[in-house]
């Protein structure tokens, strides 16, 4: 579009912590707020296509990159779940006032949830894609061999391999420790906002029913999940696309209407 600002990474600086980069759109709130998925960062597609539109109508939006992501400092293998949440906070309570429309991608609707659970006076609204909360436990300690187990506990480190085209990427144990105490599937969460879940049925990385079982333990009055035939993990095919982002305006107008 255009009309829309030209983009600007700024970094805010912690003393003793990485410095985090972020991109902060002004506009009308409540401000959209996307949080990325494990090893992407705030120039992929999804992100960049929710700036546009929120430059379009006038929307205020907030993009980030955690800790050993994208622009911002720090190792990618010391960060976990909860160091994760915390850039998240960091930078959304530095930055921003007033109510916040969350949108989590993968791992993001994780990190989405817990920020939700921190700021429940904030937080108006959510919009999950291809959620994968508990992923770490689920999916990633599941999925190794008891040999692998064993490998991983006494060195501290793992690499995995990459999805598609990415490369292979090296975890801390850290992150399998710390998913266990940020676990959200095994619980009620209060919520009453507005929140739409969408999940591809052909994703190959989280199952579609990850994204029900977050709808289920949502105990708030207006949660519904969309399942896109075909769609996978990404959802950035351009229909995917525009479906994520009437989720996005859909929730915005519950949360103005109040």
């Amino acid at each position: 579009m255009n009309s829309e600002p030209a983009r600007e990474t700024r970094f805010l600086r912690r003393a003793g912590a990485p410095h985090l980069a972020y991109d902060l759109l002004p506009g009308e709130g409540p401000t959209v707020v996307f949080l990325g998925g494990f090893t992407s960062d705030m120039s992929g597609t999804k992100a960049s296509a929710l700036r546009e539109v929120c430059a379009g109508k006038g929307w205020a939006c907030l993009r980030l990159d955690y800790s050993g992501h994208g622009a911002s400092g720090g190792r990618f293998e010391d960060g976990s779940i909860g160091r994760w949440t915390e850039d998240a906070l960091a930078v959304i309570d530095a930055v921003t006032c007033g109510p916040l429309l969350l949108v989590g991608s993968s791992m993001g609707a994780w990190i989405m949830t817990l920020v939700a659970l921190a700021r429940p006076d904030r937080v108006a609204g959510m919009v999950g894609v291809a959620a994968a909360p508990d992923f770490t436990e689920d999916l990633i300690w599941a999925s190794l061999s008891a040999e692998q187990r064993h490998v991983f506990q006494d060195v501290g480190r793992l690499t995995l391999a990459g999805s598609g085209d990415a490369p292979p990427v090296v975890i801390g144990w850290e992150l399998i420790e710390d998913g266990r105490r940020q676990r959200v599937l095994d619980r009620p969460l209060r919520f009453p906002g507005p929140v739409r879940l969408l999940h591809g049925l052909a994703d190959r990385e989280v199952p579609w029913q990850t994204s029900v079982r977050l709808a289920g333990v949502l105990d708030g009055p207006d949660t519904a999940v969309t399942l896109l035939k075909g769609g996978d993990h990404r959802l950035s095919a351009p229909a995917h696309l525009e479906q994520v982002l009437r989720a996005v305006g859909e929730v915005r107008a519950r949360v103005v209407a109040g």
